[in-house]
């Protein structure tokens, strides 16, 4: 039985609390890429995702093992399929590095790339996720519905659209042929 379990969420609780007192001023989560679901019904979401790609570091100017040590996540095995989301990843990543205060391992030689000492006074430990994905509501615009839109047949016109993409390839060759057909009568 999970009798424990109230008293494990309770523990869980206190860890994370002791760890996010001890990594201060560090955030406790890690900058992750924003991606899209998968599969037909979620697609039109944009979510968090595991880590960034190698490509999308290259295209911030940053090394996979920097990337690590300055808290942004990293996934070797994901791949950019779009140009769209390599620039979106990207410009997060800029984004973050222009926020990111650095500071210096030795406070008496800091060196190149970390902040200055009024910007590490302004440092403050943020909490929740690091720049958090938002999701883009877009609106319907109210408008006036016309003659055309009562008469549109919305199903009719789609089973129309992916009838004419099935029957694309066989449609090109009939016509190939029947244009092969009308060279060889004319010979």
């Amino acid at each position: 039985m999970g009798f424990n379990q109230p008293a494990r969420k309770i523990r869980r609780r206190q860890n994370r609390i002791q760890k996010v007192a001890r990594i201060a001023p560090r955030p406790l989560g890690k900058l992750r890429p924003v991606v899209n679901c998968p599969t037909y019904k979620y697609n039109l979401k944009q979510r968090a995702g595991r880590g960034f790609t190698l490509e999308e570091l290259k295209a911030a100017g940053l090394s996979k093992k920097y990337a690590q040590t300055i808290g942004i996540s990293v996934d070797h095995r994901r791949r950019n399929k779009s140009v769209e989301s390599l620039q979106l990843n990207a410009q997060r990543l800029k984004e973050y590095k222009s926020k990111l205060i650095l500071f210096p391992l030795n406070s008496k030689k800091p060196r190149k790339g970390d902040s200055t000492a009024e910007e590490l006074s302004k440092a403050v430990q943020l909490a929740g996720a690091v720049m958090p994905v938002k999701p883009v509501v877009k609106r319907a615009r109210a408008m006036e519905v016309t003659d055309d839109l009562k008469k549109f047949q919305a199903f009719q016109t789609i089973r129309q659209a992916r009838a004419f993409q099935r029957l694309h390839g066989i449609r090109a060759k009939k016509a190939a042929d029947a244009e092969a057909d009308e060279l060889s009568k004319k010979k």
